[in-house]
């Protein structure tokens, strides 16, 4: 990637952080500089001079740019480290306080009679992972994953692996001899296997193939499954709860190929 598409790269995830597009591009052009006046600042960023005053101001206020009182005024953005901090911060914040918010909102209620059996679709990677780890973490009796993919296996969810309580049978499948390795030195406590299910290895699957990333059973009522498409390596999931035991015993059973039957806890 050149400088220029890192700097717009930059001034874009800036504005999804909340700044105005000024208010990015001036940060940005800060951050090239050791410091800058107005003039200076226009003509790197394409910002009209008149904007640039406001966009500082605001920038100073959220702590993010220093200003000093000269003739002509010299402004320079704090050290990076200490901006991506401060960014933090506030996002984290926005996000408590949206939590906050909508956690007291009154549910609607519409009357309409819940199916014993549900199934919904999502997608994008962290929603189905925050998905994964939250349900391993309400599990109470038993929990098998299969992992379809090594990059599935993030620090979050063997965090969550290892922070199962309440005696849960944890039981976890990998793809191949590597990953079960490492997914018995990062969970000691887990039941690991190689996955007996030769499609999840895509040995004879196309580059066409949607390859399958994870499998989870939760106590045996609560079913995701997910899959990666090759081109652009998003994932996107099925998720099921309140299954008869007819589905969860196939699904089971599948899961569980390769898992020593001594080992097996049973149906």
């Amino acid at each position: 990637m050149d400088t220029n598409a890192n700097l717009e790269e930059a001034i874009e995830v800036l504005q999804q952080l909340g700044l105005k597009e000024y208010e990015a591009r001036c940060f940005v052009g800060l951050s090239r500089l050791h410091n800058g006046t107005a003039k200076q600042l226009s003509e790197m960023t394409d910002v009209p001079r008149t904007r640039i005053y406001d966009a500082i101001r605001v920038l100073e206020a959220q702590g993010l740019v220093e200003i000093q009182h000269s003739s002509p005024q010299q402004f320079r953005a704090v050290p990076l480290e200490e901006a991506t901090e401060t960014l933090r911060d506030q996002y984290e914040a926005r996000v408590e306080r949206l939590h906050d918010a909508l956690d007291t909102v009154e549910i609607v209620d519409t009357d309409d009679e819940e199916p014993v059996q549900q199934v919904w679709a999502m997608s994008g990677r962290d929603a189905i992972e925050n998905r994964t780890n939250d349900l391993i973490g309400k599990a109470t009796d038993e929990i098998v994953l299969v992992i379809g993919d090594d990059l599935l296996m993030t620090p979050d969810l063997v965090d969550a692996l290892n922070e199962v309580s309440n005696g849960a049978d944890l039981l976890v499948g990998a793809l191949s001899d590597s990953l079960q390795d490492e997914i018995q030195m990062a969970v000691p406590d887990a039941t690991t296997f190689i996955s007996g299910l030769e499609w999840l290895h895509g040995e004879n699957a196309t580059m066409d193939d949607t390859a399958i990333g994870r499998l989870l059973l939760i106590d045996r009522s609560t079913i995701l499954v997910s899959s990666i498409i090759p081109d652009t390596k998003k994932e996107q999931a099925v998720f099921g709860e309140g299954f008869g035991n007819g589905l969860v015993v196939i699904a089971r059973r599948l899961m569980a190929q390769g898992l020593l039957l001594a080992r097996d806890p049973g149906p």
